[in-house]
């Protein structure tokens, strides 16, 4: 049990990108698992099938899709770019914005694979009956929107020397039309360069002043408004200023006044800055002086 509740307070401490990337190696080890031990194919239902006929029956699948990888290496390819880039974008933007990008990225590379998997006049791809799974959209749309919006942002390689986002933009998207024009992985490669456009596009209307993803963003806190679980926490009310009796009081009153001084000054942390940013002694005591009458 020790380790388990260990296990969920580092999940916990994580911010919101080493969640994501927790869950998507989470899922690839339960999808190996479930596949060559119960010989059950699970993730069929979220991935993202080619033929629109069958998308229409799973929608969810245009999000889903995301947290699926083919292998070992697909996987920590985008998870390893999605560290670095979200890293880059967040000392910069508001996590929900870089989060934003990131999730449109992946709808809009799914819709592009749709889009040429049903309408163009000859079979793109191969077989209508394809699938597609990986974060490589979204990983996408990051790297275009650094490139685009922070064109002199570096990364350093190796520990020896920097490279800037947009030459790795620019190699990247060489490397995509050009495997696409070869034939290999097509649809992988169009759901890229949906990525690419929605990044891009981000960076431009942002550099106008107009975040293009605010109303996605409403949208998604009020689905995980949902799943919020309801505290079982009493309300700790905050001191209202009164006339102060002149009469002496004990010093079991004085006690609860320092008490009560020390849950204003936590309830004050957590409206300027979160739940999350309280330290983990004062997340205890605020715990704790819930529990008391």
């Amino acid at each position: 049990m020790n380790t388990i509740q260990n296990l969920k307070y580092k999940y916990n401490m994580l911010d919101v990108f080493g969640k994501i990337i927790t869950i998507n190696i989470i899922v690839f080890i339960c999808d190996v698992l479930v596949s060559s031990l119960l010989k059950l194919n699970v993730v069929k239902y979220f991935v993202l099938p080619a033929n629109f006929g069958d998308y229409i029956w799973q929608p969810w699948s245009l999000l889903t899709y995301g947290f699926l990888h083919a292998d070992i290496w697909h996987l920590l390819f985008n998870m390893l770019f999605l560290f670095y880039l979200s890293r880059t974008a967040s000392n910069l933007f508001r996590t929900k914005m870089v989060l934003n990008i990131y999730f449109l990225g992946i709808i809009f590379g799914g819709l592009a694979y749709l889009a040429v998997s049903n309408l163009m006049p000859t079979n793109f791809f191969g077989t209508k009956n394809g699938i597609m799974v990986g974060a490589s959209a979204g990983v996408s749309a990051l790297l275009m929107f650094i490139a685009i919006y922070m064109p002199q942002s570096q990364i350093r390689l190796f520990n020896t020397f920097n490279v800037k986002w947009m030459h790795i933009a620019i190699f990247f998207v060489v490397m995509d039309v050009f495997r696409l024009m070869l034939g290999i992985n097509q649809g992988g490669y169009i759901a890229h360069i949906g990525g690419y456009l929605l990044g891009y596009y981000y960076a431009a209307q942002l550099a106008k002043g107009k975040d293009i993803g605010l109303g996605f963003e409403r949208i998604m806190d009020s689905v995980a408004s949902w799943f919020k679980p309801k505290s079982n926490l009493k309300t700790v009310h905050r001191s209202k200023s009164k006339t102060v009796n002149k009469q002496t009081h004990s010093k079991k009153d004085s006690a609860k006044s320092e008490k009560q001084k020390q849950i204003d000054t936590i309830l004050d942390k957590i409206s300027k800055s979160g739940y999350d940013s309280l330290t983990s002694k004062e997340k205890e005591f605020l715990f704790k002086a819930s529990k008391e009458d």
